[in-house]
């Protein structure tokens, strides 16, 4: 079994397209599907269904997954390993971040590393569901590590350290009767109508749990991914909605409102509590930790 026919075998399992698997590996199509036909024939079983329409992983091919993933991490590790004993650093490290990243400055970051570790590279990903999907990338080997939201207790198998804290601001269009209220309480705002984030945002959390622990429902018609969109329908009054501190200071033609408990918001970094880090992603975690003595 090769190192390369296992990195065809995950390409496809994320891509979820032989075609798209092809793309991003940079290779021709006919190449990734003869890998996979040999990589079937060596372990006996068919990894994915397959047909003119769709893609998807067998019961082997599921239970294959996270060990190959662990393979090719493991490869990787070895290579920066011994590149790494010689004093340098290098290889390709994943890292999820977020909208809002509250004190921590990525591209300022990023560019501390990218000068003092010029051999490496940083490969920057979101994830359309959010916090939660970086937790599940950074346990399943998909991502090194990664900058959360994840309010409450992480998951197991991860390790995080909080990075950055500020509260959640309440905004609503300026003649909003939210607006004209002064300062709020949870129980005033159940009835009104929301703009936010999908399941799996940290901030979308945060306020789902503060509504359900005061014994309180909201509606939530309208969701969005980004923080423009998200201001442009407030602005219009279509709804109210919570934004970190930062991002709403800088937000025109909305108002702050004060709530009377306030909601605190915090970034967390996080990465595998049980699979060690590359050096160039202990490295990349160095510079994120370097962000709070800015």
């Amino acid at each position: 079994m090769e190192l390369r026919q296992l990195s065809y075998f995950v390409a496809v399992a994320e891509e979820l397209s032989f075609t798209r698997a092809a793309q991003r590996l940079r290779v021709v199509q006919s190449a990734v599907s003869t890998a996979i036909r040999a990589l079937e024939r060596e372990v006996g079983a068919e990894l994915f269904d397959r047909d003119s329409r769709r893609v998807a992983l067998t019961a082997a091919g599921a239970a294959m997954l996270p060990e190959a993933r662990t393979a090719l991490a493991a490869a990787r590790a070895a290579a920066q390993a011994a590149a790494g004993a010689s004093g340098e650093v290098r290889g390709i490290v994943t890292m999820g971040t977020l909208l809002s990243t509250g004190r921590v400055n990525v591209p300022r970051l990023l560019g501390r590393f990218s000068r003092r570790h010029p051999r490496a590279a940083v490969r920057l990903q979101y994830s359309p569901s959010g916090s939660a999907g970086h937790a599940r990338a950074v346990l399943d080997g998909r991502m090194d590590l990664a900058l959360a939201s994840l309010p409450g207790r992480a998951p197991a198998g991860l390790a995080h350290e909080i990075i950055a804290e500020e509260d959640l601001s309440l905004l609503a269009a300026p003649d909003h009767p939210v607006a004209r209220r002064g300062v709020v309480t949870l129980a005033e705002l159940a009835d009104e109508s929301f703009v936010d984030f999908p399941v799996g945002w940290g901030n979308r959390t945060l306020v789902d749990r503060a509504f359900a622990g005061a014994g309180l429902s909201r509606q939530v018609p309208l969701e969005v991914s980004d923080y423009v969109t998200a201001r442009a329908l407030i602005c219009q009054g279509l709804g109210v909605g919570f934004l970190p501190s930062g991002a709403a200071e800088e937000m025109t033609g909305v108002v702050s409102v004060p709530l009377a408990e306030p909601l605190r918001w915090s970034v967390s970094v996080i990465h595998s509590a049980t699979r060690p880090l590359s050096p160039a992603a202990a490295a990349l975690l160095r510079e994120v930790r370097a962000e709070l003595e800015v």
